[in-house]
């Protein structure tokens, strides 16, 4: 895909983020002073080798853990400044995520499974159903929303998770290794479908990945590497400095 040739609105920055583990030999220290901005409608890609702390990294973005040290803003909402309670409601609403593994519901159809944040938000439910049917439409699952997960292939569970975190309409949608359990052609039907919904729906990615194909997707790749890091929202590829 070609540089970013966005607004520039800046809607996602952290601020020498570092996250560390305490280990029955000591602790790691994962990540070290991370700065990072996205801008809106941005894709990017993160590499680097296991263990660096990638997902490390997309769960503090995504407000799934707190930092060791240091600051994320969303806009101007500071996650420092918002209880659990206040963190899992503003997830709900302006964050989405894509995991390797689906983490769909297996008693719940497909249409069920997206439309469960929609509820949870208190939409009604006929409000909820309609979303639903429109974003399964939309991932190319129209003739698939009464199977359950397991009634699906790999791929469909991945465009049912993908299509459920578009549910609430983010600002952002995180994504951890989203096409890592498909197949080599399952995995660019996928990668085809995420760079569409950017296109599209200028909906933000941040995609932690080992795929390259799909890194050369995005609009800038970004390389996570032990030590501190600092990567801005210039185009082109930026390196983390170790």
């Amino acid at each position: 895909m070609s540089n970013w040739q966005g607004d520039g609105e800046v809607i996602l920055r952290s601020s020498d983020l570092h996250r560390g583990f305490d280990t029955p030999k000591g602790r790691i220290n994962v990540l070290q002073g991370i700065d990072l901005e996205l801008a809106r409608g941005e894709m990017i890609a993160i590499l680097g080798a296991s263990g660096v702390g990638k997902t490390t990294l997309l769960h503090l973005l995504g407000g799934l853990d707190r930092p060791d040290q240091g600051e994320i803003y969303f806009r101007d909402t500071a996650y420092s400044g918002l209880s659990e309670a206040a963190m899992a409601s503003f997830r709900n609403r302006h964050v989405g995520f894509v995991f390797q593994f689906h983490y769909l519901l297996a008693e719940f159809t497909a249409l069920e499974n997206v439309m469960m944040p929609l509820l949870i938000a208190g939409k009604s439910a006929d409000e909820a159903q309609r979303r639903a049917e429109l974003l399964l439409c939309d991932v190319g699952l129209k003739d698939r929303t009464g199977h359950r997960p397991a009634e699906l292939s790999g791929g469909e569970q991945q465009r049912v998770a993908v299509a459920r975190a578009l549910a609430m309409e983010p600002e952002l949608v995180i994504a951890d290794e989203p096409s890592g359990n498909l197949d080599t052609e399952t995995g660019n039907e996928l990668h085809k479908l995420l760079v569409d919904l950017n296109r599209n729906r200028q909906t933000t990615f941040l995609i932690a990945t080992h795929n390259r194909p799909l890194a050369e997707m995005a609009h800038r790749v970004v390389t996570l590497k032990n030590g501190p890091n600092r990567i801005g929202h210039n185009s082109g590829e930026s390196v983390g400095l170790s």
